[in-house]
């Protein structure tokens, strides 16, 4: 039986840039498949009444500096030296949520995902403005035009709120969350739990 493991992702997160990075030796060893859930990471906090780390942590002294902390040596850890925080954040990624789904359905959404990360944790681009967006995604050989136009598909917007939807319901409150099986782990830090989860399958 082959084993799955599903990731809620969107990418306004850094930390979903640093999982999705960190996550292939993981997943060669355990012969695991990754599928990616596109989510509205602002719909998931809306109805689970969370917040961004940056608001939910403002006043806990200390919490925020160790945080970014765990960050770098995340980053040190996997050799992501590649990422970048953007200097537009916090960005709104609608757009680039919707033209995940949009990928989906013609076929690229690896390629993508792949583009989109890379925009926005490594070269800091405001990929909520459709030309940027369109810029990005056209010169990394994909159709940006047609991805754009896509993402005003009413079908792509009600997969969208779909997905975001189906992921509270499970549980889900925040990103990076996975699920082996119906087990579900929150968080970069948890890939040695996600690891034993699988191994056990």
């Amino acid at each position: 039986m082959s084993k799955e493991l599903e990731l809620i992702f969107d990418f306004g997160s850094p930390n979903a840039y640093l999982i999705y990075k960190a996550l292939p030796p993981l997943l060669e060893r355990t012969q695991a498949t990754l599928t990616v859930v596109p989510c509205l990471l602002g719909g998931i906090f809306k109805s689970t009444g969370n917040q961004p780390p940056m608001m939910a942590f403002q006043g806990v002294s200390g919490k925020l500096e160790y945080d970014q902390l765990e960050i770098q040596r995340f980053i040190a850890k996997y050799e992501l030296h590649k990422f970048s925080f953007n200097p537009h954040f916090p960005v709104n990624t609608l757009l680039l949520m919707r033209g995940a789904i949009a990928a989906q359905n013609q076929g690229v959404f690896e390629a993508y995902l792949e583009t989109g990360l890379a925009s926005m944790w490594e070269q800091g681009l405001k990929m909520d403005d459709p030309e940027v967006f369109v810029e990005a995604m056209t010169a990394a050989g994909l159709d940006g035009q047609s991805l754009l136009e896509s993402t005003a598909d009413p079908a792509v917007k009600a997969k969208l709120v779909e997905n975001t939807a189906a992921a509270v319901e499970r549980g889900c409150f925040g990103i990076p969350t996975f699920y082996v099986g119906d087990e579900m782990f929150f968080g970069k830090e948890r890939l040695p739990q996600i690891e034993e989860a699988l191994t056990s399958k």
